[in-house]
């Protein structure tokens, strides 16, 4: 297990930092790929707290767990982003880019997070060989997701008012 983690030691630093560099790639922006990419954090609120509740411990497929769970949280935050993008490139004002953006894919956001949560609760409740293994990882994907989602779609659009890089170049031409 040590050794395990270990390796996760190395491994997840180096999958944050290649999440964070197809974010860049996807929005050409670092400002926007650091938006996204701050919806890790609110998302590991969650999955910690599910620990603790739980009564689990932080463990190896907890940790991977965490990996599945800032997967979903990402793309969560890269639908909602694109929608307010979307907006803001057809000339919409910076406000109502993000109030209809965040508006139009809440639906989507909100079933993509419905839709994992409910494949793992099976998992919670299983008590057969390989239990030990499922209960850690749905408890911190379950969790994650409810604290992610709902920070998501409350912050990431409160938050992209200050990382957005048109509003920024049309302040410095004036």
């Amino acid at each position: 297990m040590e050794r395990a983690l270990g390796h996760l030691a190395f491994i997840i630093p180096i999958t944050i930092a290649a999440i964070y560099f197809l974010l860049f790639m996807l929005f050409n922006s670092l400002r926007l790929a650091t938006l996204i990419i701050s919806v890790l954090p609110l998302a590991s609120i969650g999955g910690v707290l599910g620990l603790f509740i739980s009564g689990e411990y932080l463990s190896v497929p907890a940790s991977v767990g965490f990996i599945a769970l800032w997967g979903i949280a990402v793309l969560n935050g890269v639908v909602l982003v694109s929608a307010i993008r979307e907006r803001r490139q057809s000339g919409m004002g910076l406000d109502e880019s993000i109030v209809e953006g965040a508006q139009a894919r809440f639906r989507p956001v909100m079933i993509t997070a419905t839709v994992a949560m409910l494949g793992l609760i099976p998992f919670l409740f299983s008590v057969g060989p390989g239990s030990e293994v499922q209960r850690p990882l749905a408890v911190v994907v379950i969790g994650g997701l409810i604290t992610s989602t709902l920070l998501t779609l409350v912050m990431l659009p409160a938050f992209y008012r200050w990382f957005d890089s048109e509003s920024e170049l049309k302040n410095n031409e004036s």
